[in-house]
């Protein structure tokens, strides 16, 4: 060993001393700025107070100039919080293989078809009947309904030929018996007209048979004399026959005289009117 590798070893520890003072100076900073950018954080802010004067017109003083808030710098995010690991699936195992069916597992399987297509069968066939049944009664429904309807109809149109009967039955009534009516009041207004036909022609005879009359002297009272008297169409007297006495037989002879005396007596008005027997009745004081 020479002297020159002396000193170089000498100097080897003073080096890690110089490295480790200063990784104890960092580490020491690291901290302290740490340490102070909690405390800053953490550090309420100041309240801020402002006056506001209003200047007068005359006084044109600047104002005060206001203090602003000092703004805190943003605050660092949280760190996210560190999930679970997620396990992973355990794997399915493979599905199983069907069960070859036997020969008894199919002969039974086929059986249990047979009977459900019977099954279906039948019910097929009970819905068949059911709904033929239900069409059957349907057809037998309307049928009678129809027949209701024309027999409500012919009902109706006989109704309707009765009351139509009936009508022109009352109708020919009402005309027959204003017919009859009519021929009635005709017949009255005939009657009544022939009536005063004859009283009148009757009138004019005995007025013409009273003019002839010389009345006796000395009659009491009003007795009646009837007469019947027989004539010709011409007027003229056949006989005459007393048929009640007025009592008083001069009047009765005075009576009987104008008669004959009278012949012939006036004509009726109308041919139809002649009576070849008159009934004529006499008072010695006649109205």
């Amino acid at each position: 060993m020479t002297s020159h590798d002396r000193p170089a070893r000498a100097r080897r520890p003073r080096g890690r001393l110089i490295a480790l003072i200063l990784a104890i100076g960092v580490n020491l900073l690291f901290v302290g700025v740490l340490v102070f950018s909690v405390t800053w954080q953490n550090r309420e802010p100041a309240a801020v107070t402002a006056e506001l004067y209003a200047p007068p017109s005359a006084d044109l003083t600047p104002l005060p100039a206001a203090r602003l808030p000092e703004v805190a710098p943003p605050r660092p995010l949280p760190a996210p919080p560190q999930l679970p690991p997620v396990p992973a699936p355990a794997p399915k195992p493979p599905p199983a293989p069907p069960p070859v069916p036997s020969q008894a597992d199919i002969e039974l399987k086929a059986k249990q078809e047979a009977a459900k297509q019977q099954e279906a069968k039948r019910e097929a066939e009970q819905k068949a009947k059911q709904e033929a049944k239900r069409q059957a009664e349907q057809q037998a429904k309307a049928l009678a309904s129809m027949q209701a309807q024309a027999q409500r109809e012919l009902q109706t149109r006989e109704d309707a030929e009765r009351l139509r009967r009936q009508a022109e039955a009352e109708a020919q009534m009402r005309a027959q018996a204003e017919q009859e009516a009519q021929a009635r009041a005709q017949q009255a207004a005939a009657a009544t007209a022939r009536s005063r036909a004859e009283a009148d022609w009757i009138d004019r005879i005995r007025s013409k048979i009273r003019s002839n009359v010389n009345l006796p002297p000395e009659i009491s009272g009003n007795p009646e004399a009837i007469f019947d008297v027989v004539q010709l169409p011409t007027g003229e007297v056949l006989t005459v026959r007393m048929k009640q006495s007025s009592g008083i037989p001069a009047y009765d002879d005075a009576v009987q005289r104008a008669i004959v005396k009278s012949s012939p007596l006036p004509p009726p008005p109308s041919p139809d009117l002649f009576q070849r027997e008159l009934v004529l009745r006499f008072h010695p004081h006649e109205p």
